[in-house]
């Protein structure tokens, strides 16, 4: 299989992952009202996904032994922020969580540029103007300071630049087996998501009936943070971290979509143009990266 292919199939499982986390706000919401209240839905489908992920995982223990502590501590920080980015949904409208979240195409290319030394296009400079500007137009959409205004667009914001280091990480670090890689980040997720839940939301014990709870925790785990995580840590070493970060944008569009449809979530004008600027420098991102600057060194 030539380079080419294998990019290609990169992009496509990436693009795949981001229209099916752009559904994954209504598990999590459909957990809150069976009775496992703030980030315990999120506890649950990470615990399920580490559960299902295990024997698979521990089945290739000796590359686990052998990987580079830098990234695992990627792959951990990877699922520090999905847990951030899955309980923002419980206190945040879905679109504008997904739209904060989705900044990372911006954090990436300046933590490539300051961080990693990667040389940086004209264009993304251009690009890193607009995200920002873009964000404060979202931020300050009803008269407000430019600031996130409450704890899930808060938890969304840092979740999408903890994700930009993770992907930054994994690029520049030798990769580990994909489902080996989905087990060490649903850890991770899993103990973020516990720590923010005893922080939030103390255990009450479980308000509804267990079984379609458990069930609906399960599914979850087993799809999203199973099957599509594995698949994308597959496909992030194969491609720049900030083309990942644009590919991912289809899950805006789902995410948006379906939360204005299904759950009656609109966003004000302003919020509208600040998202499209957002997106726009996603759009300007991806531009200069063609054959020539198709991976951080060779830019």
């Amino acid at each position: 299989m030539t380079q080419r292919q294998i990019t290609r199939i990169a992009t496509a499982i990436v693009v795949f992952t981001g229209t099916l986390w752009g559904f994954y706000w209504l598990p999590v919401r459909g957990l809150e009202t069976s009775g496992l209240p703030g980030p315990w839905g999120t506890v649950a489908i990470t615990l399920a996904a580490v559960l299902v992920l295990a024997p698979l995982a521990l089945r290739q223990r000796e590359a686990l032994r052998q990987a580079d502590p830098v990234a695992l501590g990627a792959i951990l920080l990877g699922g520090a922020a999905f847990a951030l980015y899955s309980v923002g949904f419980v206190y945040g409208r879905v679109a504008l969580i997904i739209l904060l979240y989705f900044l990372t195409p911006v954090w990436s290319t300046l933590i490539g540029r300051f961080v990693m030394g990667w040389h940086t296009p004209r264009l993304r400079v251009v690009a890193i103007l607009v995200g920002l500007f873009g964000l404060g137009v979202m931020l300050s959409a009803e008269g407000d300071l430019p600031l996130p205004r409450g704890l899930g667009e808060w938890m969304a914001l840092i979740a999408g630049l903890m994700w930009s280091f993770a992907t930054t990480g994994m690029r520049s670090r030798a990769e580990l087996p994909p489902l080996v890689a989905a087990f060490v980040f649903a850890i991770g997720a899993a103990l973020v998501a516990f720590s923010t839940a005893l922080w939030l939301e103390p255990w009450r014990g479980l308000s509804g009936a267990w079984a379609p709870t458990l069930g609906l925790a399960l599914v979850t785990g087993a799809l999203w943070w199973g099957a599509s995580i594995a698949s994308l840590m597959w496909a992030t070493v194969r491609l720049e971290p900030a083309r990942v970060g644009i590919l991912l944008m289809s899950e805006v569009i789902v995410g948006a979509g379906s939360a204005a449809l299904l759950a009656g979530e609109h966003l004000h004008p302003l919020e509208i143009a600040g998202g499209a600027l957002v997106i726009l420098a996603g759009a300007l991102e991806v531009w200069p990266t063609g054959a020539r600057h198709g991976a951080p060194e060779e830019a």
